[in-house]
């Protein structure tokens, strides 16, 4: 059983999870395909954008996980 206390609370990282492995690079391939056929400008700007965003969140839910708190009262 997991006995420890993380900054994110589990909905918080199970939200950022889903934007981050799977919305954001998700919507950057997307933007990137389309906006290549449509002629759109700056579409490289906002696909590396968009996976900026992504690896942040994977690196919140990255400190989240490292500054977790044992709740083990044997080791106070």
């Amino acid at each position: 059983m997991d006995t420890k206390t993380y900054l994110l609370n589990n909905k918080a990282y199970e939200i950022l999870k889903w934007a981050g492995l799977i919305a954001f690079p998700a919507i950057a391939t997307f933007i990137g395909v389309i906006g290549a056929v449509w002629g759109w400008h700056d579409t490289d700007a906002i696909v590396t954008t968009l996976n900026a965003i992504g690896v942040l969140i994977g690196a919140l839910i990255g400190v989240s996980h490292a500054t977790a708190k044992t709740n083990d009262p044997t080791t106070k």
